[in-house]
């Protein structure tokens, strides 16, 4: 079952991402505002600042979609996690540092 879960939460995402990214200008970088208000994913919520360098799973205010992150637990990236599960993964945030 949490196979599953998991599973539709990175179709989601990755369904999301490339979406926005073949709608979306090249030359401008995507607003935050844009980014935070994509479609949630059913039973998962987004988890600031516990992404691995390269494994985001969307955009930011600095970037386009998933897989761009910088570095390691970046408190503007974030990643799908099941609902709950952030606010008990030490660094974990449900808003990004820009959030006020």
């Amino acid at each position: 079952m949490a196979n599953k879960i998991i599973f539709n939460a990175i179709s989601a995402a990755l369904g999301l991402c490339m979406s926005t990214s073949l709608l979306a200008d090249p030359s401008q970088k995507p607003s935050e505002q844009n980014m935070m208000q994509m479609a949630p994913v059913q039973d998962m919520e987004k988890c600031f600042g516990i992404a691995k360098k390269g494994a985001n799973d969307c955009g930011n205010a600095s970037h386009g979609c998933g897989g761009e992150a910088k570095i390691d637990r970046d408190k503007n990236e974030w990643v799908f996690v099941p609902n709950g599960l952030c606010k008990k993964i030490v660094g974990g945030s449900s808003q990004s540092s820009t959030q006020s």
